[in-house]
């Protein structure tokens, strides 16, 4: 009688580990974003990529404003750059932020256009960009790349929103 309790107790038991656990919902498109924003932010420094001389990728670091409410980006740089002429060539680019510490990243994909507008270029100026530019936001050394996404992705454990455990690809949203 004994060793039966005992087969049913292991049966139970092993049996509670083979009923599949209940799927999280899916995170919602604010959820997405708000995670996005906070990874951007916190990253600090993005890696943007353009499309360069016949469709390479080209890639480098770049220190973006803190996203606006709608993810845009805004990145002060000189006219003469070749992220710019790149830009200027194809629109699409894609932004790369990756908060080491926390370990997880937002990638922002989308389409950039380039801002010389006065007005603009003063309100969207970093004073951390002060040492590059001789005449500030007002100078013609300085313009603006803006970037309006078209689709963000994130992992962020802190967030809970981590990579799909078979083909890895992380929580994605497509944007107006």
């Amino acid at each position: 009688m004994r060793v039966m309790g005992v087969g049913l107790a292991a049966i139970f038991f092993l049996g509670a580990w083979s009923v599949p656990a209940q799927t999280p919902p899916a995170p919602t498109k604010a959820a997405i974003v708000a995670a996005a924003r906070d990874v951007m932010t916190r990253a600090r420094y993005a890696t943007l990529s353009t499309v360069g001389d016949g469709g390479q990728p080209q890639s480098r670091i770049v220190d973006p404003l803190v996203p606006d409410k709608d993810l845009t980006v805004w990145i002060g740089t000189n006219p003469v750059t070749r992220k710019v002429a790149e830009i200027r060539k194809n629109s699409r680019v894609t932004l790369l932020y990756f908060d080491a510490k926390g370990l997880e990243y937002a990638t922002v994909i989308g389409t950039a256009d380039v801002v010389t507008d006065k007005n603009e270029k003063a309100k969207h100026w970093k004073a951390e960009w002060g040492a590059f530019y001789k005449e500030g936001a007002k100078g013609a050394d300085f313009v603006l790349i803006r970037v309006r996404p078209t689709r963000v992705e994130v992992v962020s454990p802190s967030h809970k929103l981590m990579n799909d455990p078979v083909n890895w690809r992380p929580v994605g949203v497509n944007l107006p």
